[in-house]
C-alpha cells in the first residue's frame, strides 16, 4: 500500500484538476514544495489551522473522488499485473522454464483484452 505522502500525490495527479484552485495551490505547496502549515498560512495571510482544515478537506474530496472512480485502485492492480508478468519473463530468462513463458504470456493476453477501464481483477 502506499504511504499517505505517495498517495496523496497519486490522488492528486488523477484528481488534482477537480479540486478548487486554493486546494491544489495548497496541496502542492505543502505536499511537492514541502512547505510547512505556518509557512502557507503566512504566504496567505491566514492562520495554521485554516491551512490544515483545507488541506483535509482537499484530501477528503481527493478521496472521495477515488471511491467514486477508483483511477488509482485500477491502475494499482494493472501495476501488479504487469509486475507479475515481468516476474515470469525474468524467472524464465533465468532457466524457469516454458511455463514462466507461457504465463506471462496469459497474463499479457488478458490485459491486452480487457475492456477500457477495467483491471482484470475479478
Amino acid at each position: 500500500m502506499l504511504d499517505e505522502l505517495a498517495r496523496v500525490a497519486r490522488l492528486y495527479d488523477f484528481y488534482g484538476p477537480l479540486l478548487t484552485p486554493r486546494q491544489r495551490q495548497w496541496l502542492e505547496l505543502h505536499y511537492h514544495h514541502d512547505l510547512s502549515l505556518g509557512e502557507i498560512a503566512e504566504e496567505e495571510g491566514i492562520s495554521r489551522q485554516a491551512v490544515y482544515d483545507g488541506l483535509q478537506r482537499a484530501i477528503k474530496a481527493l478521496e472521495d473522488y477515488e471511491a467514486r472512480l477508483g483511477y488509482l485502485q485500477r491502475e494499482l492492480a494493472l501495476r501488479e499485473q504487469l509486475a507479475a508478468a515481468v516476474r515470469h519473463l525474468e524467472n524464465y530468462r533465468h532457466g524457469g522454464g516454458e511455463g514462466e513463458l507461457a504465463e506471462a504470456s496469459r497474463i499479457l493476453q488478458r490485459l491486452l483484452e480487457l475492456p477500457e477501464g477495467s483491471t482484470g481483477k475479478n
